[in-house]
C-alpha cells in the first residue's frame, strides 16, 4: 500500500523523505526521485508531515512512541498520520504521546486495497483535530479522492473497524454463495451479472467473483491481517457492550482459512472452503 501511495506523491509535486525496515524496498521510490532516510529518526527530523502505513499495532507504537520514533526526533508543530488500522484505544495513545512534544496526530486508515493505492482513489476516514486535518488533507489528496474527518482522534479508527466488518462479512457471504453456486452448476459469470442488478449485489462480490474467474487468489492483502482487525472489532464492541455475533462467526471462518493454509493468500481465497476437496 505505502508504495504506490507513495509514487502518487511524487506524481503530485510533493518533495518526500521515504523510510522502510526493509531498505531495499524504499529502492524503487529513491530512484523514482524521493530522498532515503536512514531510520524513522531521520526521517522525523526532516520532516513536516510524517505519514505511516503499517500493518501491526505494535509497529505503530514503535515508530511514533519508541526512542528512535517520531515523537523523540520531530519538531513540535509536525503532523503524523497512521494510514494502518490500529483501533480506537491506540490512536487515542499515540495521539496524547505525540501532544506532549507538540506533535499533531491522526488516525487515517484506508480503504481502497492496492488498486486504489495505484489509482491514487483511496478512500480515507480521518480521526483528529480539524486544523489538523485541513493542513494534512492537501498532501493526501495525492492518493486519495474520498478523504473525511469523522471526529476527533480514533474515530478515523472506528469508522475503518465498521469497514472491514463489513469487508469480511461480504467477502465469506460472497464465497459461501459462489461455492453453492458452483455446487450447483450455475454459470458463475452470468450469476454475477444478474446480482449486479440485484439486492444481493456487493463490492466485495463483484471483487471475490472476479477474482475467482480469473483464477488469482494472490494477496492483494493477506487473508490473516482480517484477524487483527476482527480482534480490533471484538475489543472495540466489548468497551462500549455492541453486540456483533457476525464478528464471532467471521472469526470462525477466518480460523477454518487459516487451517487451510490460505493465510497468505487474498481473502476470495474464502472460496476453497466450500469447493470439492
Amino acid at each position: 500500500m505505502g508504495l504506490p501511495m507513495c509514487h502518487n506523491l511524487l506524481k503530485a509535486g510533493f518533495p518526500l523523505v521515504v523510510y522502510n525496515r526493509t531498505a531495499a524496498k524504499a529502492d524503487e521510490l529513491v530512484a523514482a526521485g524521493a530522498a532515503r532516510a536512514p531510520s524513522v529518526a531521520a526521517l522525523a527530523e526532516r520532516c513536516h508531515f510524517v505519514f505511516a502505513c503499517l500493518d501491526r499495532v505494535e509497529a505503530s507504537e514503535e515508530v511514533f512512541l519508541g526512542a528512535g520514533g517520531v515523537a523523540a526526533h520531530a519538531r513540535p508543530g509536525t503532523i503524523v498520520a497512521d494510514h494502518g488500522t490500529i483501533g480506537p484505544d491506540t490512536a487515542q495513545h499515540l495521539a496524547a504521546g505525540l501532544a506532549l512534544k507538540g506533535i499533531g496526530f491522526l488516525d487515517a486508515p484506508v480503504s481502497g486495497g492496492p488498486e486504489g493505492a495505484d489509482r491514487g482513489t483511496l478512500t480515507i476516514m480521518v480521526g483528529g483535530s480539524a486544523d489538523h486535518f485541513d493542513q494534512a488533507v492537501v498532501p493526501m489528496r495525492a492518493y486519495g479522492t474520498t478523504i473525511v474527518r469523522m471526529g476527533e482522534v480514533g474515530a478515523g479508527s472506528l469508522t475503518k473497524l465498521v469497514n472491514q466488518l463489513l469487508c469480511f462479512v461480504h467477502a465469506a457471504v460472497a464465497a459461501e454463495a459462489l461455492g453453492f453456486g458452483e455446487r450447483v452448476g450455475l454459470d458463475l459469470a452470468a450469476l454475477g451479472d444478474l446480482m449486479r442488478v440485484s439486492f444481493g449485489q456487493s463490492r466485495m462480490f463483484d471483487r471475490t467473483l472476479t477474482r475467482v474467474l480469473a483464477g488469482q487468489f494472490e494477496a492483494g492483502a493477506a487473508l490473516r491481517l482480517y484477524g487483527k482487525d476482527l480482534g480490533l472489532i471484538d475489543r472495540a464492541a466489548a468497551a462500549c457492550g455492541a453486540a456483533v455475533p457476525l464478528t464471532v462467526a467471521a472469526e470462525s471462518v477466518l480460523a477454518r482459512a487459516k487451517a487451510a493454509g490460505l493465510a497468505e493468500h487474498d481473502i476470495a481465497a474464502l472460496v476453497h472452503l466450500y469447493r470439492p476437496s
